[in-house]
């Protein structure tokens, strides 16, 4: 039986095995987790809230499961952190944000629902930067998460506190939202596994919007494997969404056990490489290309030519969709409220009320967004940024005609230091450069490590894309490449990161 100590360092996979074989407990599994976050998140600052009292209720409720015989799910008995984006009935969900401090939903997010029924262990919330509008978990309205291969340095964003907790054997799983690159771009600077699934392949239900038509919620993990196992739990049409799709999810689970690139046609993106992009990142992303084609893959070059303009139309997508989307936060209904100290209209209730409640980064947004969509501008603003959506969704069709996957570095550079970038706005946005696209467009996104700079000794991430609904090639590709990388370095990459 493996001892406590060790639980935290198997993977998802191992510890669900192990828990259905009655060679651990779930609530043993939960409580060594619960115990890492006791001795490590005080560094790390991963979570907002850690739900002890229901990760063991939820842990105890598998272990009976498994006493009466019952069949236990792919997962049970795994723990999870689950960022702040998505609500969890009775639970604190603050968006990273003081505006809504103190809000417990009265409903769980499908996504939720869907990891309680199928036995997770769901320690708490994860860090975030205000409504995900971020590329470093800097903008948290309760301080910035850190990485935990260098604790002066950034996660990553917005999913920095989900990337960071499993990085740092806080848990084995965690769930992000995407949407320019925040499950892939922290998955990349801390060495981990993020996945963003095909837009309306796992239900937006219960998750607080950003920019509705971009936002997707995805599986974040240290192994391929594992990130297939929860996508497959979390995953599939939810009649509550509108935008969900009404498809099977994709065979993402035989992919990854699959592993095989043998004559796959993997198109290596020439806009998203090359200037730019730090020396070390741009090396460790052209040996893992090597790899796959001595895997037997077949790798190509393709172009896609509008993905230059995509970071321009994005940034004037999202700002408009989430100043649409942020206006219900008024002080009015739920969460904080300010300005009731005298006799004031209710215009300046909401107006004191964003001001205390809304950070730098989200005012700035909305600001911009609300100017995007004022008359007169619409067309020139957010009508064109569209119609530059439609021609990148053209390059990608035209791409996918020449390639079966297409690849690039996951970020332009490693994890910087925390507060290099928070005085630019515009140096910030450059980080989700490569990963932006493919929310644009629709389709799913993988991260996975592939080595570290050798300039500074952090993970590099490369990045798999695949067509819609084709989400089961980014866990074929991206577990022959785990394996063969794992065979070189003869242990995981998080291994070489500094014990905290």
């Amino acid at each position: 039986m493996a001892q406590p100590a060790d639980l935290t360092r198997l993977t998802a996979h191992d510890l669900a095995t192990a828990v259905a074989a009655g060679e651990v407990s779930a609530v043993e599994v939960a409580q060594a987790h619960l115990d890492r976050i006791s001795a490590v998140d005080e560094a790390v600052h991963a979570f907002l809230h850690v739900d002890t009292d229901g990760a063991l209720a939820a842990a105890r409720a598998v272990d009976a499961a498994r006493a009466a015989g019952e069949r236990l799910g792919p997962l049970a008995g795994v723990p999870l952190g689950l960022k702040d984006v998505l609500t969890m009935q009775g639970v604190p969900t603050t968006c990273g944000s003081r505006i809504l401090e103190g809000w417990r939903p009265a409903y769980d997010a499908t996504v939720t629902r869907r990891l309680k029924e199928s036995g997770v262990v769901i320690l708490g919330k994860t860090n975030m930067d205000e409504f995900a509008m971020g590329s470093s978990t800097e903008h948290s309205a309760y301080g910035p998460t850190h990485n935990p291969w260098d604790l002066e340095r950034i996660p990553g964003g917005s999913g920095g506190g989900s990337a960071a907790a499993v990085a740092a054997f806080e848990a084995p799983l965690a769930i992000g939202t995407d949407t320019g690159g925040s499950i892939r771009q922290p998955a990349a600077v801390t060495g981990t596994v993020g996945v963003k699934p095909t837009y309306g392949g796992v239900s937006r239900y219960g998750l607080v919007a950003l920019a509705s038509s971009l936002d997707q919620a995805g599986p974040c993990a240290r192994t391929v494997l594992d990130a297939a196992l929860l996508h497959e739990v979390i995953g599939g049409h939810d009649p509550h969404d509108s935008t969900s799709i009404d498809a099977p999810v994709p065979p993402v689970v035989e992919a990854a056990r699959r592993a095989d690139v043998r004559g796959l046609r993997v198109g290596v993106v020439r806009e998203l490489s090359g200037a730019g992009y730090q020396v070390g990142v741009q090396q460790r992303f052209d040996e893992a290309v090597a790899l796959l084609e001595e895997l037997g893959a077949e790798v190509v070059e393709v172009s896609c030519p509008h993905f230059t303009y995509a970071l321009a139309a994005y940034y004037l997508i999202l700002p408009s969709e989430c100043s649409s989307n942020l206006a219900r936060f008024d002080g009015i209904r739920y969460g904080l409220r300010a300005g009731d100290d005298g006799v004031r209209s209710v215009e300046e209730v909401m107006s004191t009320t964003r001001a205390a409640g809304f950070g730098d980064e989200a005012i700035r947004r909305i600001i911009l967004g609300t100017y995007a969509l004022s008359a007169g501008y619409y067309d020139a603003y957010y009508g064109s940024a569209q119609k530059v959506r439609t021609l990148i969704t053209g390059d990608f069709r035209a791409a996918f005609e020449q390639a079966d996957v297409l690849v690039s570095p996951t970020a332009p550079t490693t994890a910087f230091r925390l507060g290099e970038k928070l005085a630019d706005p515009l140096a910030m946005y450059l980080n989700d450069v490569a990963t932006i696209p493919a929310n644009l467009a629709g389709i799913p996104g993988l991260s996975l490590p592939v080595g570290l700079a050798p300039e500074d000794g952090l993970p590099v991430g490369l990045q798999v894309m695949a067509p819609v609904l084709a989400d089961d090639r980014l866990y074929r590709v991206g577990a022959a490449l785990e394996t063969a990388l794992l065979d070189r370095w003869g242990r995981p990459l998080l291994e070489e990161a500094p014990s905290l």
